[in-house]
């Protein structure tokens, strides 16, 4: 009798687990294997500029993501006039007064410093932004290399904004003097 039982018990246990996981998967539990569906996917993100290395520079960056491209709007104010250079970084850290927490270039591929544009760049490599007499920047920039989710996303990454300008060719990060400007990239309420 007692190897009957035991017989049961492996039986009927595996079948109860299969059950219950059936009854999770029905109920919406998420499994491992599964990608989320289109509207999980984050749209819209934010990085909200807080002075760093003793600048006065604040502002705020939204990303949006479109058919192929993040479109990149928003305003920063107390730059210098002048161009300044423009990055992704790789860790969303701003903790630093000099904001060197943020790391290196958003730079997942493995490739060399270059423009917007280049056909070899970093993810985080946006080039530079002109801050007119007054020191503010009006955003309208389209990027097609980054992305709000997948292996090139920004989300939880940093958005830095430098003293001077990036040459766009000195490696690894353009020789565009101390970072200004900090804000984690966040995902955005729609």
């Amino acid at each position: 009798m007692r190897m009957i039982g035991r017989v049961a018990l492996f039986v009927v246990v595996p079948v109860l687990f299969m059950g219950i996981a059936a009854k999770g998967e029905r109920q919406g539990f998420a499994r491992a294997d599964v990608k989320p569906a289109a509207s999980d996917v984050p749209l819209k993100a934010v990085a909200v500029l807080h002075p760093k290395s003793d600048s006065k520079v604040t502002g705020k960056v939204v990303f949006k993501e479109e058919e192929g491209y993040v479109t990149i709007t928003g305003e920063i104010t107390g730059l210098t006039p002048g161009e300044h250079a423009f990055h992704v970084h790789e860790f969303g850290d701003c903790s630093s007064p000099d904001a060197m927490s943020a790391g290196g270039h958003f730079n997942p591929d493995k490739k060399p410093h270059g423009g917007p544009h280049a056909a070899e760049r970093h993810v985080g490599d946006l080039g530079n932004i002109k801050a007119d007499n007054e020191g503010k920047v009006v955003l309208n920039i389209k990027d097609e290399v980054i992305k709000l989710h997948g292996p090139h996303s920004i989300i939880g990454r940093s958005l830095i904004v430098h003293g001077g300008v990036d040459d766009l060719k000195s490696q690894p990060a353009g020789n565009a003097g101390p970072r200004v400007a900090c804000g984690v990239i966040g995902i955005a309420k729609p």
